[in-house]
C-alpha cells in the first residue's frame, strides 16, 4: 500500500548575510532576490507541484505571522505552523512531524487507509507517511528535473525506511557548504541512482574541499531529507528523546512555548542526520539541478549574471571601465566607473559596500549591531 507524502517547508532563520535588505522583521525567505517571487514564494510553488496545499505544512517564526500569511495566503488553516521561539531545525521538523501524525489519526485522513508502524508512543501502532523537508530560502533553476528527483527521494524514503538526502555535484572547492561522502549505490528508484551516506562533514577548510572535489565522492549538503514519518520518530527518540517526548504530546499556546523554549537548539543534520549515516542507516541522490542556497550576496550575483563580468545595476545607470559589480539600489540613478567586484546594497536607514570576495563575512555587520545594541538596524 502507498504511503501518503507530506512536505515541510522550513521557512525560520535571519539570513543576517544579506543585511542591510535582510532584517530580523524581514528576512531574507521572504525577499525577490532571484525574481518577481520572493524564496519562500518560489519554494511552496515548487512544492505545490509534487504535493496536494493539505499536505504542505510551512514552519516558520511566529514574529513573521503577518509576513507569512501575506505571502502565502493559499496555505490551509492548520498548515502554518509558528514556532514561539527559534529552536534550530530538528525542532522545527518535529513540531511538523507531530502535526502530520496528528492528522494521520485523526479527522479526514484517519478515514483512508494507511500503512501502520510500530513506532507510535506506548506500543501504540502509529500510521505512517513518508515526509519531505525543503528550506525555504534555496533557488533551483531546473525545477522539472527537481521534480523527478524528489519523487524518486519519496520513493527511496519509503521503500527503505532510511533518511535520504539530496546531494549537489560540487562545482568547486566551496568551504562554506557541510558536505555528504557517497558511499556504494544501494539501487536505482524511478531513473535516480540511490547510494549510501556514509558520512556528514561541516564546512572543510580550503584544503580539505580541493581534496573532496578531487576524489569525487563528495556533494554538496543540499538540507533536503526524506524520512518515513515511523523513521524519522526512531531516529528523534533515539538521539533527542527530550524532543520526541515533548512533541508526542503537542502542547499548544502558552504550554508550546515553555516546552517549545526547552528543547535542545541544534540543527538536523548534526541531531540526526550525522548518527543516522554512521549508523548506515543514510542515502544519498545526486541532485544535479542547477540548485543554490544563495547563501550571500556573492551567490545571489553569481546566479543573476548571465556571464561573468556582467554588472548587475539598476534599470537606469552609467558603466565605464567597471565589471562584475551587483548595486542593489531602488528609484536612483546608479553609475559604476573603474570598479571591480564591489557589492553594493542601500536601504533607507543603511549602505553596504564590500567585495564580492568578501560577501561571507556580511554577517559579521549583524554581529556587531547586535554587540552595539543597535536594534533599529537589525
Amino acid at each position: 500500500m502507498r504511503l501518503p507524502a507530506y512536505a515541510i517547508l522550513l521557512a525560520g532563520g535571519y539570513g543576517t548575510r544579506f543585511w542591510p535588505a535582510s532584517r530580523r522583521a524581514r528576512p531574507k525567505q521572504f525577499l525577490a532576490l532571484t525574481g518577481k517571487e520572493s524564496l519562500l514564494q518560489q519554494t511552496y510553488r515548487r512544492l505545490s507541484r509534487l504535493f496536494p496545499p493539505s499536505r504542505i505544512y510551512v514552519v516558520g517564526n511566529a514574529e513573521h505571522r503577518r509576513l507569512l500569511q501575506q505571502q502565502l495566503p493559499r496555505v490551509p488553516p492548520g498548515r502554518l505552523l509558528l514556532e514561539p521561539v527559534g529552536r534550530n531545525t530538528a525542532a522545527a521538523i518535529a513540531l511538523a512531524a507531530a502535526h502530520i501524525r496528528r492528522a494521520l489519526t485523526s479527522g479526514p485522513a484517519a478515514q483512508r487507509p494507511a500503512r501502520r508502524s510500530p513506532e507510535g508512543a506506548g506500543g501504540r501502532p502509529l500510521a505512517d507517511a513518508v515526509l519531505g523537508v525543503f528550506p525555504a530560502d534555496h533557488a533551483i533553476r531546473d525545477e522539472h528535473r527537481f521534480a523527478r528527483i524528489a519523487r524518486a527521494a519519496l520513493a527511496a524514503a519509503a521503500a527503505e525506511g532510511a533518511m535520504v538526502v539530496l546531494g549537489i555535484p560540487p562545482t568547486h572547492a566551496h568551504t562554506g557548504y557541510g558536505y555528504i561522502e557517497r558511499g556504494a549505490q544501494r539501487n536505482r528508484i524511478g531513473g535516480q541512482r540511490v547510494f549510501l551516506a556514509r558520512r556528514f562533514t561541516e564546512k572543510p577548510d580550503a584544503r580539505t574541499a580541493a581534496r573532496y572535489m578531487r576524489s569525487g565522492r563528495y556533494y554538496w549538503n543540499s538540507g533536503m531529507f526524506f524520512w518515513r514519518l515511523s523513521a524519522f520518530h526512531a531516529l528523534l527518540r533515539r538521539h533527542l528523546p527530550a524532543t520526541h517526548a515533548a512533541m508526542q504530546k503537542l502542547p499548544s499556546g502558552a504550554k508550546l512555548r515553555r516546552v517549545y523554549a526547552r528543547l535542545e537548539n541544534i540543527s538536523v543534520d548534526y541531531a540526526l542526520a550525522e548518527p543516522a549515516a554512521a549508523r548506515g542507516l543514510g542515502r544519498m541522490i545526486p541532485a544535479d539541478m542547477g540548485w543554490s542556497d544563495l547563501g550571500s550576496w556573492a551567490a545571489v550575483y553569481e546566479w543573476r549574471a548571465q556571464a561573468q563580468g556582467d554588472n548587475l545595476l539598476p534599470p537606469t545607470h552609467f558603466v565605464l571601465d567597471a565589471q562584475g559589480n551587483l548595486v542593489e539600489t531602488r528609484g536612483k540613478f546608479a553609475a559604476a566607473i573603474g570598479v571591480e567586484g564591489l557589492i553594493v546594497v542601500e536601504t533607507p536607514d543603511a549602505l553596504l559596500i564590500c567585495s564580492r570576495e568578501r560577501a561571507q563575512d556580511v554577517g559579521k555587520v549583524v554581529q556587531y549591531l547586535e554587540k552595539k545594541k543597535l536594534k533599529r538596524l537589525l
